[in-house]
């Protein structure tokens, strides 16, 4: 019962939460997390009335996360069309793997200066660590933003494969550097592991994601309704997400999946081999809208506001927070330059790239429990702080940018007048009647 009322709870607060926001033309996203933070421990629930009074609370219900987390990978995936790619794939490719290379070198460099000049506030294998952890974009919050807003241009075209993309870079460049911080810390460190199952990770994902992509593909031409070809995504979709959970023992090395690289390879193999994908993704997208709304208030809700009591962290992540927003800003533009992007890629495409949450955190969670002790903890409050700013902020910044650049359009003045007019007629009293 207790289950039920808080997602119950959770999905009335989120969807309350956008009447309120609609009025000061702010994303659905930021609506759902702020619902999130209210009912969260750290608000509302510690009034033990109503929310989340505890974040073992939150934690219980991650199940529904993750399985929303791969639908909103899954729909990522579709990006990846082959016709799409032969225009946008080069920019794309030159774009995600610079991007997020230049945001770890201007935190790397950021935080090595601070080392240099405070040493006892942040050690060398945390500012490395810190950097790495710089280069994933949350893919989520974005994606969430464009279909709200029907995004719609040449920065939203390349937006998306480069999301994609970049957690797949972001997974490669946290192994490099996280083996180089682990042997500065620990001389007796399995560096061979640590870059070694990151890599294979990404190529497992890769792998089975294309596998079951392809087996959807041919048990779809078996259904005929929209029910049961919903049914079979649905289906595919969690199958994909409870795998991901596995983690296989091979010698001295522990390989596991990425539920995102899987889930977004199997909607890319899906929407290229199935004749059918775009109208029956569509159908999935309504099916996992709620599912989705409730993944953005339990992300709210399991923000930690408890960071902000120490002053050093706050000072390092404030450093952290503007040497990345930095990062993903020049190192876009740069590299959309250099591969000829319009201009409005170049001025607007970084700005749509602050977001930071799920592959971060697992980063955070793989440093914290292997660093251990001050500097584990200290990665893990700086990357909360992280999220904690950029998911409040970050979805705001992709509409304005997106704005900016013409992909999202002005609503018609007639739509309005319609939609206000019945509007009206909804909410006009109807008057009593009389007999004659």
């Amino acid at each position: 019962m207790q289950t039920l009322l808080l997602v119950a709870t959770a999905l009335f607060a989120g969807l309350l939460m956008t009447r309120l926001f609609v009025k000061f033309h702010l994303p659905d996203v930021t609506a759902y997390l702020v619902a999130g933070v209210l009912i969260g421990p750290c608000v509302l629930g510690r009034l033990n009335i109503i929310g989340f009074s505890t974040f073992e609370q939150v934690d219980s219900l991650s199940l529904i996360s993750d399985v929303a987390l791969g639908f909103i990978a899954f729909a990522i995936g579709h990006e990846f069309r082959l016709s799409a790619l032969k225009q946008t794939g080069k920019q794309a490719t030159i774009i995600g793997i610079l991007q997020a290379c230049v945001a770890t070198l201007f935190v790397d460099l950021a935080l090595i200066g601070f080392h240099f000049l405070r040493p006892d506030l942040l050690s060398l294998p945390v500012a490395i660590t810190l950097g790495a952890i710089a280069a994933a974009t949350a893919p989520a919050a974005t994606l969430m933003v464009v279909r709200q807003y029907k995004a719609k241009g040449p920065v939203t075209d390349v937006l998306l494969p480069v999301v994609a993309l970049d957690d797949a870079v972001g997974l490669v460049v946290f192994a490099v550097s996280f083996g180089i911080a682990q042997a500065m810390q620990n001389g007796t460190t399995n560096i061979i592991a640590l870059i070694l199952e990151p890599l294979m990770e990404v190529v497992l994902s890769l792998a089975f994601g294309g596998l079951t992509g392809f087996i959807l593909t041919y048990l779809e031409r078996y259904f005929h309704s929209h029910r049961n070809r919903n049914a079979l995504i649905v289906g595919s979709v969690i199958i994909t997400v409870a795998v991901s959970q596995l983690k296989i023992p091979v010698g001295p090395f522990t390989f596991g999946f990425s539920s995102l690289l899987v889930c977004m390879m199997l909607g890319t193999v899906f929407c290229n081999f199935c004749p059918l994908s775009e109208e029956l993704m569509l159908q999935a997208d309504r099916w996992s809208g709620p599912a989705i709304t409730l993944f953005f208030v339990l992300s709210g809700s399991a923000l930690q506001f408890d960071v902000f009591g120490n002053p050093s962290v706050i000072l390092i992540g404030v450093i952290y927070i503007v040497a990345r927003s930095l990062g993903k800003y020049f190192g876009a533009h740069w590299s959309a330059v250099l591969a000829k992007s319009p201009e409005s890629v170049r001025k607007y495409l970084g700005i749509t790239l602050l977001p930071q949450a799920g592959v971060a955190l697992g980063m955070c969670a793989t440093a914290y429990r292997v660093l251990g002790g001050a500097d584990g903890t200290l990665v893990r409050n700086i990357v909360l702080f992280g999220v904690l700013v950029y998911e409040l902020i970050g979805p705001s910044l992709t509409k304005a940018a997106l704005t900016k650049a013409g992909d999202i359009q002005a609503m018609p003045a007639e739509v309005k007048t319609r939609r206000k007019k019945e509007l009206e007629k909804i909410t006009k009293p109807v008057p009593p009647q009389f007999d004659k």
